[in-house]
């Protein structure tokens, strides 16, 4: 039972998602001005804050553990640092495959000092809108966790969503773990819109 105190965050949350998605589109041109406060309404009362993506592939074990699962996103309309933070376990736009999506941890924003194990390289600070990301499976090298060691920094802006939920089998799932503020506020988000047979349903199949 979600409480009183939840629901009103998470409504919170959701308007205020409503009004950054409707402004992203008023700006993109794809709605006018007159029709904004319809694509706000709209998404409060019919929108959804999460959706599911599909995950393959070990970059990011033992945090999300398995080869597939499915997992439930927070979206995120217009990023910047306050709405994702380092820590956080986000879905990017792969920078080398048009369409693809990649889930790594955000692990630098912009204005943190890169320094690399090779004192060979030169250390380097992250300029504005950019940021670093990184596979959590240590065991991968960089060519094969395909993270920001191969590719470089990518745009804050390519991040859509943040992961707040794993399942790799019906029996094996729970909550990913992310920094503190990213938890604090998807915590009403997950009590509302967690739907544990829905992803069930949209595993993988082998």
């Amino acid at each position: 039972m979600v409480s009183l105190s939840t629901w009103l965050r998470y409504i919170a949350h959701k308007f205020e998602y409503s009004v950054s998605f409707s402004w992203q589109n008023y700006k993109g041109g794809h709605i006018t001005e007159k029709q904004v406060s319809d694509s706000v309404w709209k998404n409060l009362l019919q929108g959804r804050l999460t959706y599911v993506h599909l995950n393959r592939g070990e970059q990011m074990a033992p945090t999300i553990p398995g080869q597939s699962g499915t997992l439930l996103v927070r979206k995120i309309p217009a990023t910047d640092p306050t709405r994702v933070f380092v820590g956080d376990v986000v879905v990017v736009r792969d920078p080398e495959k048009s369409g693809h999506y990649l889930i790594r941890r955000l692990s630098a924003i912009e204005g943190y000092e890169m320094v690399s194990k090779d004192e060979k390289e030169t250390p380097f600070i992250l300029d504005k809108d950019e940021c670093w990301v990184l596979a959590d499976n240590e065991a991968l090298n960089p060519k094969e966790a395909n993270d920001s060691r191969t590719f470089g920094p990518v745009r804050i802006g390519n991040i859509v969503g943040r992961v707040i939920y794993y399942m790799q089998t019906a029996v094996d799932h729970g909550p990913v773990q992310n920094s503190h503020f990213g938890m604090q506020k998807d915590s009403p988000v997950l009590a509302v819109e967690l739907d544990v047979d829905e992803m069930a349903r949209r595993m993988p199949k082998e």
